[in-house]
């Protein structure tokens, strides 16, 4: 299913590139592994080939997905609950996906809350670890280099950021409309 060369998404860590696939005795177990370089924070994850898709590893999105990913981070907000620990909770679920939908909806949600009201701190750190993991799948995506893909991102995000806040976009919602909106947990 995967080769060496293969360009993938793990979840935790964003879009990355396998170096190479190994057979490797760990606790005594024999498994075949993958060998992930992860580009954006150089770190490389080794994933048992037989667990890759319970731990969310999919191959990178073809560039023309992009167009989609866009879409979606130039849409309207998600209705949030206004607790910011119901919020991040919510937005955490969300990235814990690896879907690239998913982790644009958080991170263009993030963007124009941090433009219209601010972020906690906790929710800064998440923004900022979503926007490298989405830079990172459209650098591989669209064939970009890091800063590049960082640069176009960030250049998307501040027509979003201004253009939500601009529209009044950011609604809080109350705790009992969330479960309409997504299952709290």
């Amino acid at each position: 299913m995967y080769r060496v060369g293969d360009k993938v998404v793990y979840p935790h860590h964003g879009a990355g590139k396998i170096m190479k696939i190994e057979d490797m005795e760990v606790r005594g177990r024999q498994r075949e592994y993958l060998t992930i370089q992860i580009l954006h924070n150089d770190m490389t994850v080794m994933v048992p080939v037989d667990s890759a898709d319970r731990a969310g590893l999919r191959k990178v999105v073809e560039s023309d997905v992009v167009d989609d990913v866009l879409d979606v981070l130039h849409g309207d907000p998600t209705k949030m609950p206004k607790n910011w620990s119901r919020r991040y909770k919510h937005n955490r679920d969300k990235l814990k996906t690896g879907d690239i939908f998913e982790v644009a909806e958080v991170v263009r949600n993030l963007a124009i809350r941090h433009c219209d009201k601010g972020l906690s701190t906790g929710e800064k750190q998440m923004f900022s670890k979503a926007k490298k993991i989405l830079a990172s799948e459209l650098m591989y995506a669209r064939e970009m280099n890091e800063d590049g893909a960082n640069a176009f991102l960030d250049a998307v995000l501040d027509e979003v950021g201004a253009a939500g806040v601009a529209a009044g976009a950011v609604t809080p919602i109350d705790t009992h409309e969330l479960a309409e909106v997504a299952p709290v947990a």
